[in-house]
């Protein structure tokens, strides 16, 4: 009897088996022919975002949804492979696909545990799921998931499904994949990762939440000691490599996604300029760009710019604090959290931190910051914001207990109280000879503002577009040594589009009969204006556009002569390139090549080179000639500051406008132009006293100190066709004219003038009495720019007809 029902179990039991082998075998029957094709396997193209880098490779932007690196399997170094074993699918190289020891492993284990405690999918079984599942838990999506796992098995290699799941998996913090994942947690490559924090990362695929090292640093500490208990059990590692793993701290890098180099701003023009030309493919094809930028000469003008801003900043004082939080209604015991969560929404500066004002008193303020950490402020670190901490002023100007303020450390360590300032600027420099930028930075914050001021700010260039009007009047007869009047005027409304207008010089003095060197040295409105008359507004117009200069932004009225069009910085610095080159005419550029994810070039900017294909925009002799004067100015005139970098090939002009609204400086030397704009963004004053020489000229000089620091000198050779006069220049020096008017009369028939201004100042203003009424202006229109080459002599009827009334 009991043998017949051992018996019959069995029959049933093996029926039972044959109808469940039956089953299992008609649903892999159906179920195969429909798996998805493994297309996207062996023809893997992970989703990888736009990285921008600098000239010399260091990286400065990364734009896409997913952080990704791809790297090759054999680029990966064997401790990391070996912790992924160890954590993951330790007989990742012996099964099939699905590892049966380690299912009943699993499955002994939940029974003894009671519970679902571990499940036994393989490396292979999660790339399955990865790319062809959902994570939803049901029989259906595992069943799925063994076949796929089989077919992956049956068409891949183990190192081409390995190199799957490495760059594939989600690690946490936007990383996809382990190379992306070191770089996030860690801001290193992994061949220069640690045993432990290999570990750390290869603990992560189980649950990036839960494991993540910079959000639950204690979990994620207990899943590394798992790792490296395993890669020792495995003897992956030897018994001093665990020891010293395990004992090693925790070195997670909490640094925000910003990079060494500042350089927002050029990233954010490179990511428009990828989206312009490839659309969404830009943020997940791999894109590599190579920009012009030189990363220390980014750095050099980032400080320049901010140090600039800053000094102007504190020559204005201290405008109280940026908010309050009533610290008094923040629940007990819970201050430090309500603090934080309050600090996160205000991002820092460079080294401008924002915190909370816990005390105050007039020799001591403490301030709590980010994360629990309290300084305190005292001695000269209170000097700049001294006042606010008076008991007179109203309580939101000053500083107390709850005032949200910024502070930073000094170069001594100490900490003192700062603002970010409310003024904007902006700085640009570039090669001259071909237009390659290499440095762009378009305001003091990008993550304040991302209006980038180098490019998009129109504003008023002021005195420091003379150079252009004065370079148009040595192509009509002018020369250096020219004597202009510098006297009152009054304009015929006319003749700027209908209002009467009575320039002033900066100062409010005139200075009666100069040079054309000595006015520009000097920056003498009056006489830029008599140029401008002498030559016609038109002619101006025309010239100008050499220089790249449209007529839509700079109207042919006299007003022109003092800047009153609109300039971008980015322009000016192509424009004064002209005359740092000799003459021709470079377009700027800031992207160098493109690159796909093997290292392809795409496409390479072809730029316009000084001497080779770039067009000859003026002579060579008239950018040599304004030069020489541009060096004065900063020999002897507005801009002598500079003086202070001790070199002899520096050139350059002021520029301030009405009411102080923009200061800018415009300098060169032969290998290097630089650009440096201070105004606000509403177009207000910079206050009394305030002008390019004082609030722009120092970024310039700050930026240059290392930009030439160690850079010989340049001495460009005389041009042919310029005849040099010893002695007849500023301070003695030479001075040099066009060959074709050595002989004619270079001050316009004015050497019955003295050239000493106090010898012609009381006859000045009487001069001019007939000039109050409307003056006539030139009726000869303007004749074309003569090309650069060959050279005809220039017309001078405007300039005849004009002479006596203007001087």
């Amino acid at each position: 009897m009991l043998t017949r029902i051992l018996l019959g179990f069995l029959v049933v039991c093996l029926a039972l088996a044959i109808i469940a082998a039956g089953l299992l075998g008609f649903a892999v029957a159906v179920t195969y022919p429909k798996l998805p094709s493994l297309e996207v396997l062996t023809d893997y193209r992970p989703k990888i975002p736009l990285r921008i880098y600098t000239a010399d490779g260091v990286q400065i932007g990364e734009f896409g949804e997913e952080r990704r690196a791809f790297t090759r399997i054999q680029d990966v170094p064997q401790l990391m492979k070996q912790a992924i074993m160890a954590a993951e699918d330790e007989r990742f190289y012996q099964h099939g696909g699905i590892d049966y020891v380690g299912v009943a492993r699993a499955m002994l284990g939940n029974v003894v545990s009671g519970h679902p405690k571990s499940g036994a999918s393989t490396i292979t079984m999660q790339v399955a799921r990865n790319f062809f599942l959902s994570s939803e838990k049901t029989l259906t999506r595992k069943f799925n998931e063994a076949l796929l796992a089989f077919k992956i098995e049956h068409n891949l290699s183990k190192d081409q499904i390995l190199e799957l799941y490495f760059n594939q998996i989600y690690l946490g913090q936007r990383a996809y994949g382990f190379a992306a994942a070191g770089q996030a947690y860690y801001g290193r490559p992994l061949k220069e990762l640690s045993i432990a924090q290999m570990a750390m990362l290869a603990g992560l695929p189980k649950a990036p939440s839960s494991y993540n090292p910079v959000v639950n640093p204690d979990r994620a500490r207990l899943r590394q000691l798992y790792v490296l208990r395993r890669m020792r059990e495995l003897s992956f590692i030897t018994a001093e490599q665990y020891e010293a793993a395990k004992n090693e701290p925790n070195s997670v890098s909490r640094q925000s996604e910003d990079f060494s180099v500042p350089a927002q701003y050029v990233a954010e023009m490179v990511r428009q300029t990828m989206f312009e030309r490839y659309k969404e493919n830009a943020y997940t094809d791999g894109y590599r760009v190579y920009t012009t930028v030189d990363s220390q000469h980014q750095k050099w003008a980032f400080d320049a710019l901010r140090a600039g801003l800053t000094e102007y900043d504190v020559r204005h004082g201290y405008r109280g604090p940026e908010s309050f939080i009533d610290l008094k209604t923040l629940p007990a015991g819970e201050r430090d959290e309500s603090l934080d969560e309050s600090l996160a929404a205000i991002r820092d500066s460079g080294k401008l931190q924002p915190g909370v004002v816990l005390e105050a008193s007039a020799n001591k303020v403490v301030v709590y910051m980010r994360g629990g950490r309290q300084v305190e402020v005292s001695g000269a670190g209170l000097n700049f914001a001294r006042r606010a901490l008076s008991p007179k002023l109203t309580p939101a100007q000053q500083i107390r207990p709850g005032a949200v303020v910024r502070v930073q450390q000094n170069d001594k360590g100490s900490w003192e109280i700062g603002q970010m300032p409310q003024v904007e600027g902006a700085f640009v420099s570039m090669d001259p000879h071909d237009g390659a930028i290499k440095s762009l930075v378009g305001g003091f914050d990008f993550n304040r503002n991302h209006f980038n001021r180098v490019t998009m700010a129109w504003r008023q260039p002021g005195s420091s577009f003379k150079p252009f009007i004065y370079s148009a009047g040595l192509e009509r007869g002018f020369t250096p040594s020219s004597m202009i009047n510098d006297a009152p005027l009054v304009i015929d409304p006319q003749s700027i589009g209908g209002q009467r207008w009575e320039p002033k010089n900066y100062d409010g003095k005139f200075g009666g009969m100069m040079t054309m060197r000595q006015a520009l040295t000097r920056s003498k409105n009056l006489v830029s204006i008599r140029i401008l008359m002498a030559i016609g507004v038109d002619y101006a117009q025309e010239y100008i556009g050499h220089f790249g200069f449209g007529p839509k932004q700079h109207p042919a009225y006299l007003t022109m002569a003092l800047g009153a069009g609109v300039v971008t910085p980015l322009q000016m610095a192509e424009g004064y390139s002209v005359f740092a080159n000799g003459g021709s005419r470079v377009r700027s550029y800031l992207i160098d090549r493109i690159e796909d994810d093997q290292g392809r070039v795409l496409a390479r900017t072809a730029p316009t080179v000084a001497g080779k294909n770039a067009e000859q925009a003026i002579d060579p002799r008239n950018a040599f000639i304004m030069t020489s004067m541009m060096k004065d100015v900063v020999r002897y005139g507005t801009a002598v500051r500079a003086m202070s970098l001790g070199r002899t090939d520096l050139a350059g002009k002021t520029g301030t406008t009405n009411d102080a609204r923009d200061a800018w400086f415009s300098g060169f030397n032969p290998a290097l132009v630089g650009i440096a704009w201070v105004g606000f963004d509403n177009n207000r004053s910079l206050g009394g006293g305030e002008t390019g020489g004082g609030a722009a000229l120092p970024i310039w000089i700050h930026y240059m100190a290392q930009a030439l620091k160690g850079t010989p000198e340049v001495d460009v050779p005389v041009p042919s066709g310029i005849v040099e006069r010893a002695g007849a220049g500023a301070k003695g020096g030479a001075e040099y004219y066009y060959e074709e008017f050595q002989n004619t009369n270079p001050d316009l028939g004015l050497n019955n003038r003295s050239s000493d201004p106090q010898a012609n100042e009381d006859t000045a203003a009487p001069a001019m009495q007939g000039e109050q009424r409307p003056a006539p202006t030139p009726s000869t229109p303007a004749p074309q720019a003569a090309p650069a080459t060959p050279r005809p002599t220039p017309p001078r009827d405007a300039v005849d007809k004009v002479k006596e009334q203007l001087f």
